[in-house]
């Protein structure tokens, strides 16, 4: 069972929310760390995911892509990359994110690990955003990769 507590500022151009999952925190930092976990659950619904760089390491670059229905030629295909910029084992990511297409606007993610109960609590900070409308369409997509990453968690199938 995923608790979803999707919440944003009204006048923030900060991202943050939390998820509850039903996993201890090891398991959902490594869900973060490998090609064949981030591949199973990045992206929004009905995507795919390549990963076609990962250095998981403090200052170690990253290149994923999202493929779209209609694979890498797809119109919604987008790809995206950083650089980790700190690594705390299952504890807490940091990484700096931006859209391929657009390479000088880039944010920064802080993703948090904590144990509750038998679970983790997943906190997400994304920042900063050029306005209300990018910040927001963020936060449907995460809230999307977010749900396919507690299936992959529980074993079901991620769509």
């Amino acid at each position: 069972m995923t608790a979803r507590t999707d919440a944003v500022a009204a006048q923030s151009l900060s991202l943050e929310f939390s998820r509850v999952f039903d996993a201890p925190p090891v398991l959902v930092f490594k869900m973060w760390s490998s090609p064949e976990h981030l591949t199973r659950w990045w992206g929004p619904k009905g995507f795919t995911s390549a990963v076609k760089k990962l250095e998981f390491h403090k200052g170690g670059r990253y290149h994923f892509l999202i493929l779209g229905p209609g694979g890498q030629d797809d119109s919604m295909s987008s790809g995206m990359s950083g650089t980790f910029r700190e690594i705390v084992e299952g504890e807490k990511i940091v990484f700096t994110f931006a859209w391929d297409y657009d390479p000088e606007w880039q944010t920064l993610v802080t993703v948090t690990l904590v144990a509750e109960g038998t679970g983790t609590r997943l906190t997400f900070r994304q920042e900063p955003f050029l306005d209300i409308e990018t910040r927001d369409s963020h936060l449907g997509g995460w809230g999307e990769c977010l749900d396919r990453l507690a299936d992959a968690l529980a074993g079901r199938p991620v769509v």
